[in-house]
């Protein structure tokens, strides 16, 4: 069965900027410049309101996968504005109980070496993703950026 249409709106806060350029949704705020390419997707995207604050996003005629996609892309456009925002900090911690983990961050910046894990001799190097700062202190390493999806991936890869 197919719903005739599903919508729905993201807001925007006042420090934010969005716009639209065809399928990509383009975020502007204090932290910087965020953009999302969504030409895969089959939906409608408009701003709405007279400062165009407001992202809507239209499905017509879909059926019940087709239609999860409108929340999917709204989930997308609040995690551009909130990585605008306030950006987005993981924290990991190296846990160990008999051989000591042993994290260093390389002079260049883009690699952190894993050494001594369960007692390898294998050093694991782990190549950063641009955009991602990250800081050593004792046992916790701190990983910080704008957009999510290159933080959660670079605290992925470490793991």
């Amino acid at each position: 069965m197919k719903t005739i249409l599903s919508n729905q709106t993201v807001d925007s806060p006042e420090n934010v900027d969005l716009t639209l350029k065809g399928h990509t949704v383009i975020v502007q705020g204090p932290r910087g410049t965020l953009w999302r390419d969504l030409k895969h997707v089959n939906v409608e995207l408009s701003l709405l309101g007279t400062k165009k604050k407001r992202l809507r996003v239209d499905k017509w005629w879909g059926n019940r996968k087709e239609l999860a996609t409108v929340r999917t892309i709204c989930s997308h456009a609040q995690n551009i504005i909130k990585g605008v925002t306030l950006g987005f900090r993981y924290k990991m911690r190296s846990v160990y109980v008999h051989f000591p983990i042993n994290v260093v961050i390389q002079e260049t910046g883009s690699l952190v070496e894993i050494r001594n894990f369960l007692g390898e001799k294998y050093i694991r190097r782990v190549c950063m993703r641009s955009g991602v700062a990250y800081s050593l202190a004792q046992d916790e390493l701190i990983l910080e950026g704008n957009d999510i999806e290159l933080v959660s991936n670079s605290a992925a890869l470490i793991q």
